[in-house]
């Protein structure tokens, strides 16, 4: 038996703490998250005069870190302020009583948690708060479920195609090319899915085709880079870190804010969380906000890409090295 095959016994202890192991690793990635959902360093502004503000500021900074408050002259800049993804809303004091800005499109978990702060302090206050949604979620997508449902089919789609790659021998040209295809026609069935059937996702049809296709090619060059490099266990990493730590820590259905530090910092730097992001940009704010995430997701790709070819490369050449010197196998017959 060959010194670099494990024995019968080692397998079975491989496995049966491998299994647990990952059980583990997948219960903490999703449910350590969910289970510390809360405000960190929320955008919130803060609009009117700064002697009316004053005390409206005051009773939010109670709630050590869970908000970065941002101040504003008046109601116009607070609301463009949301407009353009600075904060996800602003607390307008008036004469006639607080008035709370609010961008559900941007996280419908935020903007529920900050009517409640709001409501609850005037209230104490003896005060009434009116709510106006500047940018509210789809029609057909109140709560946001379909965008954030989107996440795991995409990092699948991701996964499948860098380890079909590589399963299959594509090196090379023949790999990026066959992932940029498959990253294409997965980004027109998941528009003309969340897009055209559920009205999900408005704006350009094709401009969110694009984003859900560059979020596919991200995830499908990494793990294709990684296994060009590293070998089969390269699919493995990929998938790891595609799967296990960037699907939770996307903040799809929250915000990077709501989640444990450093997961909400991790996430917005992996393609899930960045592809979720320019979705948002994209589909409801006219693209503001939409430099950073597709930045990320270029990166990723263009990385994972260029992984491929050098791998390609390196594989081709010690073939060709082997055949020179003749130790490359002859086929029999």
């Amino acid at each position: 038996m060959s010194l670099s095959t494990p024995s019968p016994h080692r397998r079975v202890v491989a496995v049966t703490l491998l299994i647990p192991a990952l059980v583990a690793l997948a219960l903490w990635a999703f449910a350590w998250p969910a289970a510390r959902t809360a405000p960190r360093d929320l955008p919130l502004g803060v609009a009117g005069p700064t002697a009316a503000t004053a005390p409206v500021e005051q009773r939010l900074e109670h709630q050590e870190g869970a908000f970065d408050l941002h101040h504003y002259a008046d109601e116009a800049a607070a609301r463009e302020a949301v407009e353009n993804r600075e904060v996800y809303g602003a607390v307008v004091v008036t004469g006639q009583g607080p008035k709370l800005l609010t961008a559900s499109a941007a996280s419908p978990v935020v903007a529920q948690l900050l009517q409640q702060a709001v409501t609850q302090q005037a209230a104490a206050s003896g005060s009434r708060v009116t709510t106006v949604d500047v940018v509210p979620a789809a029609e057909g997508d109140p709560r946001g479920a379909v965008l954030s449902a989107s996440v795991l089919p995409l990092a699948l789609a991701g996964i499948g195609a860098g380890a079909a790659v590589t399963l299959l021998g594509l090196r090379g040209a023949r790999a990026v090319a066959a992932l940029a295809g498959s990253a294409t026609l997965v980004g027109a069935a998941a528009a003309a899915l969340a897009h055209s059937w559920l009205d999900a996702v408005p704006g350009n049809r094709w401009t969110v085709a694009g984003t859900f296709a560059l979020a596919a090619l991200a995830m499908g060059a990494t793990v294709a880079g990684l296994a060009a490099l590293l070998g089969r266990a390269g699919i493995a990493l990929g998938g790891l870190v595609i799967m296990l730590l960037g699907n939770p820590f996307s903040g799809a259905s929250s915000a990077p804010e709501m989640l444990p530090e450093p997961a909400g910092a991790i996430g917005r730097w992996l393609p899930p969380g960045a592809g979720v992001s320019l979705l948002r940009s994209v589909s409801f704010f006219d693209g503001a906000g939409a430099a950073g995430p597709a930045l990320t997701l270029t990166w990723w790709a263009a990385l994972g890409l260029g992984a491929v070819l050098v791998g390609g490369a390196l594989k081709e050449r010690t073939r060709s090295a082997r055949s020179a010197s003749g130790r490359e196998p002859v086929p029999a017959g």
